[in-house]
């Protein structure tokens, strides 16, 4: 199972506004995602190599930032292929559940001739969305930043300060171009001090993927009708990885075949 612990740790994000500027700040420290998503990991035997671990890392920091930013009315997800480590990062966020989940892909990759980087975004009552942005480099204050430009239509500043604390500053309409331009990672940790700093909201983000062993039933009921044989490859039990998460479920045919009589009834 992947739910959560009863008291999950919340990573804790600050929004404001720097007035003059028409900059909208959001900060904080990743580090208890950073702790849950490594115990999941420890958990399901799921960890990745290190240097993926650590893009992920860095990532999925950028990510809650940038899922704080967005209205609690959505669902986004960003998939990161990257030529150099040959890897996949997934990240995805329920803005009104505040939830972030993610994994890391290394085997039986495609080989893509750049690195891409995809947004999926479902706005309640709205089609969805998707935007794909191919990138050089590896970083991921590069890639989103990058991002920010091409497909959020506004520029983006990420930062990585001391302690893990992370701070993404988006531009806003008539926003004092040259100083967001100029910002250094000194300035933004300090932009209370220097600047006059609306505060806007504290939001509390925890993992949580929400898959489940019925969810995973369900997602194998077609496989199962067309082909139940392939599934199975004549074994009675398989293993299946949430492919949101990398939670390991244990699959049995008495158990698919119950679920389809079910669904007949």
């Amino acid at each position: 199972m992947s739910e959560p612990s009863p008291s999950p740790p919340l990573c804790r994000i600050e929004n404001s506004f720097v007035r003059g500027r028409n900059v909208l700040v959001s900060e904080g420290s990743p580090r208890p995602l950073f702790s849950a998503w490594e115990r999941h990991c420890r958990r399901f035997k799921a960890h990745p190599p290190a240097e993926p671990a650590e893009l992920f890392r860095n990532f999925l920091a950028a990510f809650v930032l940038h899922a704080a930013s967005h209205p609690r009315n959505e669902v986004l997800a960003w998939t990161i292929h990257l030529r150099d480590p040959h890897c996949s990062l997934f990240l995805a966020a329920d803005t009104e559940m505040s939830t972030v989940t993610g994994r890391v892909h290394t085997d039986h990759l495609k080989k893509e001739e750049t690195n891409l980087f995809y947004q999926d975004l479902v706005v309640r009552g709205k089609p969805p969305h998707r935007s794909i942005v191919p990138f050089e480099g590896n970083s991921a204050k590069g890639a989103v930043e990058f991002f920010y430009n091409q497909s959020e239509q506004r520029p983006g500043r990420l930062f990585f300060v001391a302690n893990n604390h992370y701070i993404l500053a988006s531009a806003h309409p008539d926003y004092d171009r040259r100083w967001f331009r100029n910002l250094s990672p000194g300035q933004a940790s300090a932009l209370r001090e220097k600047e006059v700093v609306a505060p806007i909201e504290s939001r509390g983000f925890r993992w949580h993927c929400g898959c489940s062993h019925p969810k995973i039933l369900e997602i194998l009921t077609s496989p199962m009708r067309s082909d139940a044989e392939a599934l199975f490859g004549g074994e009675e039990t398989i293993q299946v990885n949430c492919p949101r998460c990398a939670a390991k479920y244990t699959v049995t045919r008495e158990a698919m075949e119950a679920r389809i009589a079910e669904k007949e009834a």
